[in-house]
């Protein structure tokens, strides 16, 4: 039996964003030096771009980021700062192009509002930065949000879910300096596929889209382009993935963490395989393979 799922076309770019006018991409006139000979050429080099986090009227926080999808940007870094619980609690979001870059205006709802305001005002240290000392190692090292069961997979649906990457990765293709965060579900493929510069962006914008989208993600596994770190171990658990699939390895933190989730952790996944770092019981063939 192929363990390989037919994948479904994934989800495109959302196109809420295409009133800014702003390319993710941009052409780039450069000197080539190949095989000891030099050269006039054209390069395709993605766009870097500051967009502001601001809600209700007050500057959230500020990251350099590729000026596409932001409306999923918008409620991805919403949910997993937990500044929302849901798509439902933002009211609006204006991309307002501003002289140094993008002003992403979010309204919340009342309620959301005051419990924000209020989170402010409890962080803030003495130089009125935000999150200082104490609170700003708190909130680094917050508990991961525990994952429910999840699924189990095939070492065959593992190296499935890699591969249907780079065929989605339009802007990665291209620029070759893209990283992406995937979706792929066992029995449809993969589902969504958002790229950014960032690789903690780029599940951000993963995540949104799952959310407007209404897919429960516990059905699915996540699929990234890029090494494992604290922090998106911790957006993965929010997100609600039981499975995380990483081309890079992950730090010694991360693991600790995932183990903490009860996320499967798997890395360094390449043609020809894979390393799992925790809850291999959801690879049970490779787990046996290991016992024998």
């Amino acid at each position: 039996m192929d363990d390989r799922a037919a994948a479904s076309p994934p989800m495109p770019p959302s196109d809420d964003d295409a009133s800014i006018g702003i390319s993710p991409l941009a052409e780039t006139r450069h000197l080539r030096w190949r095989a000891g000979q030099g050269a006039a050429d054209d390069r395709v080099i993605p766009e870097e771009t500051a967009i502001a986090f601001t809600y209700n009227g007050s500057t959230h926080a500020v990251m350099m980021a590729s000026p596409a999808d932001l409306e999923d940007l918008a409620v991805g870094f919403s949910l997993n700062e937990a500044i929302i619980d849901a798509p439902g609690q933002i009211e609006a979001i204006d991309a307002v192009t501003v002289p140094d870059g993008i002003d992403l205006r979010i309204w919340l709802s009342a309620e959301r509002a005051a419990g924000l305001i209020e989170r402010r005002r409890h962080v803030a240290g003495p130089t009125g930065c935000g999150l200082c000392g104490i609170d700003s190692l708190a909130a680094a090292m917050r508990p991961p949000r525990a994952v429910g069961p999840g699924i189990t997979m095939t070492p065959g649906q593992v190296a499935a879910a890699l591969d249907s990457l780079p065929p989605a990765q339009h802007w990665g293709r291209i620029s070759r300096a893209m990283h992406a965060a995937a979706f792929w579900h066992p029995a449809r493929g993969l589902m969504l596929l958002r790229e950014d510069v960032g690789r903690h962006n780029a599940l951000d914008k993963l995540a949104g889209a799952l959310a407007r989208a209404g897919i429960d993600a516990a059905d699915g596994v996540l699929v990234i382009t890029s090494r494992v770190s604290i922090e998106m171990v911790q957006k993965a658990a929010r997100i609600g993935v039981s499975v995380m699939i990483a081309v890079s390895a992950p730090t010694a933190l991360a693991v600790r963490m995932a183990e903490a989730a009860g996320l499967t952790l798997i890395a360094i996944a390449r043609a020809d395989g894979f390393e799992i770092f925790t809850r291999p019981d959801r690879v049970p063939a490779a787990e046996q393979g290991m016992a024998g």
